[in-house]
């Protein structure tokens, strides 16, 4: 499990994973400097002071709490976007660790989005959990990898099963080694705790389990 995290991390500076990594981070830097930008025009047109200096200090608290709002959803940002890539990545992550074995197939359009949306969803909570966590003294931090390392690596390992399998059959599969998809989940958790690099944690998610997937196959 451990040889598969240092794979699956060294993975993801290669080639062929950064061409997907700089299409994800340019699209996720794209959506967040224009959610800004507009997010930053509409408070300002819904707020008239006449003082100059007070108008001057109300745009830069209202630009500093949409920088600190955006910050807190890059990584959400960065999910939903890399969803669209993931069965890319699990491709390139098959036909390395096995190349004359069967290859996944990937997930149509309208699924590949319900997928997206989900782990934008799912990442939006995980952040959600953290904040709170963080004010529980002594639980906090290791209350959040437990709970992450079960949403997660649930979510990730069903993503890579299911380019084999059913929806069905994957989550059956899950239960059956949830030990194990348990343990890389509590991997994937701590690479989510690391600010910057949890922005790469669906590329290294998806090639961590697509792993797993093939050696418990």
């Amino acid at each position: 499990m451990l040889q598969d995290a240092l794979d699956s991390f060294a993975d993801i500076f290669s080639p062929p994973f950064r061409k997907v990594m700089a299409k994800s981070l340019a699209l996720t830097a794209a959506v967040l400097v224009l959610a800004w930008i507009g997010l930053d025009r509409l408070a300002l047109s819904l707020v008239h002071v006449e003082p100059p200096w007070l108008a001057t200090a109300i745009s830069f608290v209202v630009g500093f709490g949409l920088l600190a709002g955006l910050v807190f959803l890059a990584a959400p940002v960065s999910s939903l976007v890399a969803g669209f890539f993931l069965d890319e990545i699990a491709a390139h992550v098959e036909r390395e660790i096995d190349p004359s074995g069967p290859q996944g197939r990937p997930a149509p359009v309208l699924e590949a989005a319900v997928f997206a949306l989900r782990f934008a969803a799912l990442s939006v909570l995980v952040n959600l959990i953290a904040l709170v966590l963080l004010f529980v003294p002594g639980l906090g931090i290791v209350a959040w990898i437990a709970a992450n390392g079960y949403l997660l690596g649930g979510e990730y390992f069903e993503l890579a099963a299911m380019r084999f399998r059913s929806a069905a059959e994957a989550r059956e599969m899950r239960g059956r080694f949830e030990p194990q998809v348990y343990l890389a989940g509590l991997l994937i958790a701590g690479f989510v705790a690391v600010p910057l690099l949890n922005l790469f944690t669906p590329l290294f998610a998806t090639t961590l389990m697509a792993r797993l997937h093939k050696r418990l196959s």
